[in-house]
C-alpha cells in the first residue's frame, strides 16, 4: 500500500480567489480521500466493488448535499465548496464522487427544490447523513440522449400510482434505500416520483462485467405494477424541465471534480518524471516529457479557472445550463486526455494498479458520457450560440 504523497498544483495561485470556509472545506475532503480512499480504491476496483464503509466519511466532510439548508440536515455551504469537495472526492475515485453527486445533485436537490415540505423532512436528514442513500432513475435502455421519450409510466389507480417501466445505468441502484425516478403520467407528462426499497414489484439488479468506475455500484431499477402512494409525487415541478434542472447539478460537480481526477495523474507523472532515470539523467529533464508536464499544467489552470468563475455565477444565480455544459465537457475531455499522456509519462508502469492513472483514465471514459455524453454537450453550445437546434 503506496503512501498517497499528492499535492495539488495551482499555478495561477487561485488559492487568493478562494475564501477561508472554502480551503477549509477543501482541505478537510481532501485530508479525508488521503486518509479514507487512496489506501483502498485500488484493491476495490480490482474487486469492483464499492467500499460502503465509506459512506459514513462521505456524510461527515459534507459530502451528501453540501448546498442543502442546515434545516433539512444539510452543511448550507455555496456553490464552490460544493464544487470543491467533488474536485477533492473525484481525485481518489471518480466512482467515489458519482455516489456523491448523485446523492446530493440528483436525490436531495429534487427532493429539496420541488418536493413537498413533508418530504424534504422526511428523506432530506437521512439522505444528508448516509442513513439513507438514493439513486436517480432517468435513463432507459432505449432513451440515453433522449430521455424525452421516456417510457416508464405510472397510471392513477385512486390511492395510489401503478409504476411501471425499466431504468438503466443507475449508480447506487444496487444498495438505494430510495430512488428519484422520473415517469410518464396518462397524459405523457414527465414527473418525479420517489419509490422507496422494498415496494412490492420494485427490484435492482446489479450491472457487472465493467471496465470503467468499477468502484461504483451500478444496477437498473425495474418496476413491475409498483404501487406508490400519492405523497410520493414531487409536487413542485414537472416536464422534462424538472430532472435537467437536476442534471444541472450534477454537471457543474462533475466540470469540478473531473479536474480532482486530472490534478492526480499530472502530480503523479511529475513525481515519477522526476525520479524515473533514463540515460543517465531524469526523464523530466528530455523535451518531449517537460511538454507533456506542461501542456498538462496548462490546461489544468485553464480549468481552474473555468470552474471557479461558473461557481460564481452558480452562487448569483446566473449560471444557464449551456454554460455548465461547456465546462463539464471542456473539464472531463482535459481530465481524460491528461490521463492518457500522463500514462505515457509512466510507461508500462501506468498500467498497473500501483498508480492511479489507469483506474483514473477507464473511470473518465464512463464520466465523459455520462450526464450528458462529449457531443449532446457541444451541441447544447451549438444551440446556445446560433438559437439554432440540431437536436430533430
Amino acid at each position: 500500500m503506496k503512501p498517497d504523497l499528492f499535492e495539488a498544483p495551482d499555478y495561477y495561485n487561485l488559492d487568493e480567489l478562494l475564501s477561508d470556509e472554502h480551503k477549509m472545506v477543501r482541505d478537510a475532503a481532501r485530508s479525508w480521500v488521503k486518509r479514507d480512499v487512496s489506501p483502498i480504491i485500488e484493491e476495490y476496483a480490482q474487486r469492483a466493488e464499492f467500499p460502503k464503509q465509506i459512506i459514513k466519511g462521505l456524510a461527515e466532510i459534507g459530502a451528501f448535499g453540501p448546498y442543502i439548508p442546515v434545516e433539512y440536515g444539510g452543511a448550507g455551504l455555496d456553490q464552490i465548496s460544493y464544487g470543491l469537495i467533488m474536485q477533492e472526492i473525484e481525485r481518489g475515485d471518480s466512482g467515489v464522487r458519482s455516489t456523491s453527486s448523485v446523492q446530493s445533485s440528483l436525490v436531495m436537490y429534487p427532493i429539496w427544490k420541488y418536493g413537498s415540505e413533508a418530504q424534504r423532512k422526511k428523506y432530506l436528514p437521512k439522505l444528508a447523513s448516509g442513513e439513507f442513500m438514493g439513486c436517480f432513475g432517468l435513463t432507459e435502455p432505449d432513451h440515453g440522449s433522449n430521455p424525452g421519450g421516456m417510457t416508464t409510466n405510472f397510471k392513477d389507480k385512486g390511492d395510489h400510482y401503478l409504476l411501471n417501466g425499466a431504468k438503466l445505468w443507475i449508480s447506487n441502484a444496487p444498495f438505494a434505500d430510495i430512488a428519484v425516478v422520473w415517469a410518464k403520467n396518462e397524459e405523457g407528462r414527465i414527473h418525479g416520483i420517489v419509490v422507496e426499497r422494498g415496494m412490492e414489484g420494485f427490484t435492482t439488479p446489479e450491472t457487472h462485467n465493467k471496465w470503467s468506475l468499477r468502484a461504483s455500484a451500478t444496477g437498473e431499477l425495474i418496476f413491475d405494477n409498483v404501487k406508490v402512494p400519492k405523497e410520493n409525487l414531487l409536487p413542485g415541478k414537472s416536464g422534462l424541465g424538472a430532472p435537467l434542472g437536476c442534471l444541472d447539478s450534477a454537471r457543474y460537480g462533475i466540470a469540478w471534480g473531473a479536474i480532482g481526477a486530472a490534478m492526480d495523474c499530472y502530480d503523479t507523472a511529475l513525481r515519477y518524471a522526476k525520479e524515473r532515470i533514463q540515460f543517465d539523467k531524469p526523464i523530466g529533464a528530455t523535451q518531449l516529457q517537460q511538454k507533456k508536464l506542461a501542456e498538462m499544467i496548462t490546461e489544468i489552470t485553464k480549468a481552474q479557472l473555468l470552474a471557479w468563475r461558473l461557481g460564481v455565477l452558480r452562487n448569483q444565480g446566473k449560471a444557464t445550463s449551456a454554460q455548465i455544459s461547456m465546462a463539464k465537457r471542456n473539464n472531463v475531455d482535459m481530465a481524460i486526455n491528461i490521463a492518457r499522456e500522463a500514462r505515457q509519462i509512466l510507461g508500462g508502469m501506468g498500467i498497473t494498479g500501483e498508480y492511479s492513472i489507469m483506474r483514473h483514465m477507464m473511470n473518465l471514459e464512463s464520466v465523459i458520457t455520462y450526464e450528458g455524453t462529449h457531443d449532446i454537450h457541444l451541441l447544447i453550445t451549438g444551440m446556445d450560440i446560433t438559437g439554432l437546434s440540431a437536436f430533430k
